[in-house]
């Protein structure tokens, strides 16, 4: 992320400049045409189509004297329109929390280039991995799977969620496409573009996957399991930011981003690699959303093992740079405390010599003879 310098010159209409300046107020106005669509009923039906989530489906049951219908949500080609809807919301409070929070603290700590960038990343995504990992947890809590994780692969295909459950993946999918116009919008450097569009595809690649082959009981298990290491990296870094001595949070991070690369590995092959694979639902059918087949299941574990394998290298190379730092960082220290030393026995030195300089004088001999 650039650092973005307020002037009050005032760009030419449409330019780069003037998008840029205003493109929380432009976005915003776009979102605002949906929601006025809803109050005209010539174009309610099409507004719908961007703020609710579509695919409803009213199940009846027996739970109790009387029967209670219950809401059940598929997906299909229309989410694509309320992902869009969401992702100009995303893009809205990302300005937000820009402009009121993290510019103002910039302002109060007076950060180096290199480091408003990284905190303006750090802040951003703090935010963000906090939200979904409370709202992730919440959702893991209300549908009971971390007590039983035999239904992350029973029941097998899982086409029908609940509200909360298909909102959470159509709020994660407009996140990180909101993330692609936001390295324009914050200026981004050149040479970071590759690396943030690189876990941008991931993100997306990854929770698309689990959204289309209905494995989204597995994708939230693994996604909060994740957010929770992000959120706690951010974290760290931020308060490495406000003060260079505090890195033990960097520690605690270390050893549980480990611990969350073998989890994710071990109910990734728990779940798709033994679960499904003994299932008696096997087969190929698009229309029930049934894609259990040998094909599928490779391909599911080889893209979650590879992007673990990539983690752990970036993770290995972020450490062996840190000691190497450390390493330099001590060395330098050595080195200056024995040139003190040194300097401080050269003043002395010195002294001595004009002191004894002194007491050889002519005039000195003459007060000692008489």
């Amino acid at each position: 992320m650039g650092i973005r310098k307020k002037t009050n010159k005032n760009p030419p209409v449409l330019s780069h400049e003037f998008v840029i300046q205003n493109h929380a107020d432009i976005v915003s106005c776009v979102a605002m045409v949906f929601l006025l669509g809803l109050m005209f009923e010539v174009t309610s039906k099409f507004a719908v189509l961007f703020i609710t989530v579509q695919y409803n489906v009213t199940i009846s049951t027996n739970e109790g004297p009387e029967e209670t219908a219950v809401n059940h949500f598929h997906h299909g080609i229309k989410d694509l329109a309320t992902t869009f809807f969401y992702m100009l919301v995303a893009i809205i409070m990302h300005a937000i929390i820009q402009e009121y929070v993290l510019d103002k603290i910039n302002r109060k700590k007076h950060f180096s280039k290199t480091k408003h960038s990284k905190f303006n990343e750090s802040g951003q995504l703090s935010a963000f991995y906090l939200f979904s990992f409370g709202w992730g947890a919440s959702i893991l809590l209300s549908e009971k799977l971390l007590s039983n994780p035999v239904s992350l692969w029973e029941g097998y295909p899982h086409t029908l969620m609940p509200f909360q459950f298909k909102f959470y993946f159509i709020c994660q999918l407009g996140y990180w496409l909101h993330a692609l116009p936001e390295l324009y919008f914050q200026k981004t450097k050149k040479e970071d573009i590759p690396r943030q569009l690189v876990y941008i595809f991931l993100y997306l690649v990854h929770i698309a996957g689990a959204y289309i082959l209905n494995l989204n009981r597995l994708g939230l298990v693994l996604l909060v399991l994740h957010y929770f290491v992000e959120l706690l990296f951010h974290v760290s870094r931020l308060i490495y930011f406000s003060n260079e001595n505090r890195q033990t949070g960097f520690t605690i991070w270390a050893v549980l981003f480990v611990l969350g690369r073998l989890l994710t590995l071990s109910l990734s092959v728990l779940t798709v690699g033994f679960g499904l694979a003994t299932s008696e639902n096997q087969g190929f059918d698009l229309a029930a959303g049934n894609f259990n087949v040998i094909f599928v299941r490779i391909t599911v574990l080889a893209a979650i093992c590879l992007t673990q394998a990539f983690m752990m290298w970036k993770f290995i190379n972020f450490q062996l740079r840190r000691w190497r730092e450390h390493a330099q960082a001590q060395t330098l220290k050595k080195k200056l405390v024995p040139s003190k030393s040194k300097s401080k026995k050269d003043k002395a030195n010195g002294v001595n010599g004009v002191s004894s300089h002194a007491a050889d004088s002519p005039r000195a001999r003459k007060e000692k003879s008489s």
